[in-house]
């Protein structure tokens, strides 16, 4: 048995046992894409709202990829996983690539919902220039430049695309921990 049952005063999710520290599993080389939308115009959301409805699509199109992918029912698009965040000046996307390649391929893809959400982009941005600015940032990270923590059972970002693995089986800094696979 992992874990005692719960006292009912307490969540069962509660354990006396300390979550372990970790890494994220080994990777290759990969990609890590940053993508999000800036509001300038808050009161307009017809403006902004379609902008905003774009990116949920695309990632549901890319996780049942991944999952199709993964039953050998589709091809790999080289979608790793994301997670959403939200700044002051609007929400963005931190995504995990295999390749630029994957990255590449898959906006440019007339069948996917990236390529029309870009071109609806363009058209609503030519007749209403800044009510909505969009931005990414593209990383290709060296297998090796790669270094991650997750403190107390934390799993989000990498360690969420790719798994976990036990922080000692890297080693137990961060400068030990670099420049490992």
């Amino acid at each position: 048995m992992d874990h005692p049952a719960a006292p009912a005063d307490r969540p069962a999710a509660a354990t006396d046992r300390r979550p372990p520290n970790l890494t994220h599993a080994a990777v290759d080389d990969l990609v890590v894409f940053h993508i999000g939308m800036t509001i300038r115009a808050p009161w307009r959301p017809d403006l902004w709202g379609p902008v905003a409805a774009a990116m949920p699509r695309m990632l549901a199109e890319l996780h049942r990829n991944r999952a199709a992918a993964a039953r050998g029912e589709a091809e790999d698009l080289g979608f790793l996983g994301a997670d959403t965040l939200i700044g002051a000046k609007g929400p963005w996307v931190v995504q995990y690539w295999r390749s630029t390649e994957h990255l590449y391929t898959y906006a440019r893809m007339s069948s996917a919902e990236h390529l029309p959400a870009w071109k609806a982009f363009n058209k609503a941005a030519r007749t209403h220039p800044g009510a909505v600015g969009i931005w990414h940032e593209t990383y290709a990270v060296p297998a090796d430049g790669i270094e991650t923590f997750y403190g107390n059972g934390a799993r989000v970002g990498l360690a969420k695309a790719v798994g976990s693995a036990p922080l000692a089986s890297r080693g137990r800094t961060a400068a030990q921990r670099l420049g490992t696979r």
